[in-house]
């Protein structure tokens, strides 16, 4: 299956790109492109929790299965002040 997804202020810089389509096993899980992206983007492995996931402009948790053609996006953490 093939899902969208979109990187987004840190993230986007450390994968160099704002979006991409990657090819997973189907049944796979949130997690599961989580850790194929931390393997990928050494920035992404400092990060020992997963940022908030959403799939399709929704938030959900690192077990929710994805589908072909979802849109996933990980919300990188904000500092301000």
């Amino acid at each position: 299956m093939r899902v969208n997804v979109l990187y987004f202020a840190s993230f986007r810089e450390a994968a160099g790109r704002d979006r991409e389509t990657r090819e997973l096993p189907e049944g796979s899980s949130v997690a599961d492109l989580w850790g194929a992206l931390q393997s990928e983007i050494p920035y992404l492995q400092a990060f020992t929790r997963m940022p908030p996931p959403a799939v399709n402009r929704e938030h959900v948790d690192g077990g929710k299965r994805l589908a072909d053609g979802d849109e996933v996006a990980f919300l990188p953490p904000v500092a301000g002040g």
